[in-house]
């Protein structure tokens, strides 16, 4: 009997990947459909114009690493950037990169999917074309970017219906997006990255001043390699290596080994100080490897670890510095993870960066362009200057764990910069005994702010959270403030484990999500 543990934050999505499942699959296949319907069900975290990140375990025990990001322009003019901002943009046609999505789920299939890419999106296509309902939180964020909506054509033809936003429940159709994953499924990815598809895209991101060509869709290609791993209470961590920000989530483990943290500790503002010196290293190093390659043997040493643990102990009974409240950090990515009872194991991040990416939706191909040529840098000394044909620092980082059995489980995050802190937290209490969906539903916090180190940072705390832990981040040096309960500011937490044969799953209720254990009797 073949069992399979699938989660996401839409019930839609998770519904495809078990139905991917019941029709033959694997946790490949299941974690393919889940994605490639998320790229429909959450046009506002995920797309066909956005990055992945995966991790793939096989049954033999092998991790593979996946880097489905893109580029810059081959054509992106750096001084002309600066004149006009000084500082990269946050939104708009300069911010968009190429799409490395579509050859992402190429690279996942190729690991060993039972199904074919084009049965893997029959699904999404099915959803784009015929409708699903608003989730809230798609609903959140069409009410809060309203003017970008009614500007960008795009925007506003897919999300306004007569006049007025479109709210929850009511029907989300795009035809066009529809024509494009059908597109896909015909020709497989080369009908984007070199077929009439990417020409389209291209031509219509080209009419609003994108330096991107087709050429620069055609250069895109993944890149395969081992994960980067580390090692925590007994258990091997893995992670994406550079161009993700994964090292910064080992830097974070290794000290705290080192202070010796457990959940309920009292010592949460200690954690928080912890979080923001990992994070000014990760701003410091972190840019695409082909350019400029982070000294990751110093940065995950045991000295660097034991550095990080005494600024942390210095830095706690510092006063904390009056600050004014600041726009949350905004960020949008999906998560979706994976395990099935013959051992794979899948962890997979997409991304637009930005709610809505770029605000921009090409309207031929109906694409939501991501912003993620926004996380590059204007400071020439940078090494995560923007160049032609450069990959941004990136945020995603799929998460896999190898339990004290040797089975997998697979951890996912929605949370921009905060994924290293979002996925400490849930490990933090994984491994002090709670149960998936305890560690999932428990009261979260993050340090967040426009840059790190900058009088903008910010604790960004849950209710819920016990008298001990609030005074301790209070005495961490780092403003606090209260968020609502479940916010998905904190994350959208996707889990799944396979733990002396036994599957489990928890999906985090700040989403839209659901968790599913699917079995299937005999096999295809």
């Amino acid at each position: 009997m073949f069992r399979c543990a699938i989660a996401s934050p839409h019930e839609v999505a998770t519904e495809a990947g078990a139905a991917a499942v019941r029709a033959g699959g694997n946790a490949l296949d299941a974690a393919l459909a889940t994605a490639a319907a998320l790229t429909v069900t959450y046009p506002h975290m995920c797309s066909i114009g956005g990055d992945l990140f995966a991790l793939v375990a096989d049954p033999d025990g092998s991790v593979t690493a996946i880097d489905a990001s893109g580029a810059a322009p081959a054509a992106t003019d750096v001084q002309g950037l600066l004149n006009r901002h000084g500082s990269m943009p946050v939104g708009g046609v300069e911010t968009v990169t190429v799409p490395g999505t579509v050859s992402g789920w190429e690279a996942l299939a190729s690991l060993g999917a039972r199904r074919t890419l084009a049965e893997a999106l029959e699904e999404a296509i099915g959803l784009a074309r015929d409708g699903v309902s608003v989730a809230p939180s798609l609903a959140n964020s069409i009410a809060d970017h309203q003017s970008e909506i009614e500007t960008d054509p795009g925007m506003n033809s897919i999300f306004v219906r007569d006049g007025s936003l479109l709210s929850a429940g009511e029907t989300l159709s795009q035809p066009a997006l529809a024509r494009s994953l059908e597109a896909i499924a015909a020709d497989g990815p080369s009908a984007f990255y070199r077929g009439g598809l990417g020409r389209d895209f291209a031509a219509g991101l080209a009419s609003a001043g994108s330096a991107m060509t087709a050429d620069d869709l055609a250069a895109h290609e993944p890149r395969f390699s081992e994960p980067l791993r580390g090692r925590f209470r007994g258990r091997d961590v893995m992670t994406s290596p550079p161009g993700s920000q994964g090292f910064a989530f080992l830097e974070i483990l290794a000290a705290l080994e080192v202070l010796e943290l457990s959940p309920g500790s009292g010592e949460e503002g200690l954690l928080a100080r912890v979080f923001r010196l990992a994070s000014i290293d990760r701003d410091r190093y972190l840019a695409d490897p082909a350019f400029a390659e982070p000294d990751l043997e110093s940065l995950l040493s045991e000295a660097h670890a034991e550095a990080i643990a005494e600024s942390a102990r210095r830095g706690i009974e510092a006063s904390p510095v009056p600050r004014e409240r600041r726009p949350r950090p905004d960020g949008d990515t999906i998560a979706v993870v994976a395990v099935d009872s013959e051992g794979r194991a899948v962890s997979l991040i997409q991304s637009v960066f930005h709610a809505f990416g770029a605000r921009i939706l090409e309207p031929a191909t109906g694409i939501v362009c991501q912003n993620r040529g926004a996380c590059f840098s204007l400071d020439p000394d940078s090494p995560n200057l923007i160049a032609p044909g450069k990959r941004p620092a990136h945020t995603l980082m799929p998460v896999l764990l190898r339990e004290s059995d040797g089975q997998f489980s697979a951890h996912g995050t929605m949370g921009g910069r905060a994924q290293p802190q979002i996925h400490t937290q849930l490990l933090l209490r994984r491994l002090d005994g709670e149960s998936p969906e305890a560690a999932v539903l428990a009261p979260r916090f993050v340090v967040g702010g426009l840059d790190a180190g900058s009088e903008s940072e910010v604790i960004l705390a849950e209710p819920g959270l016990s008298a001990a832990a609030r005074a301790s981040l209070e005495r961490s040096g780092i403003g606090v403030e209260e968020i609502g309960e479940l916010d998905e500011t904190v994350g959208h937490f996707q889990l799944a484990t396979a733990i002396g044969g036994d599957l489990a799953v928890a999906s985090d209720p700040r989403a839209d999500g659901s968790g599913l254990v699917v079995t299937r009797d005999g096999d295809r």
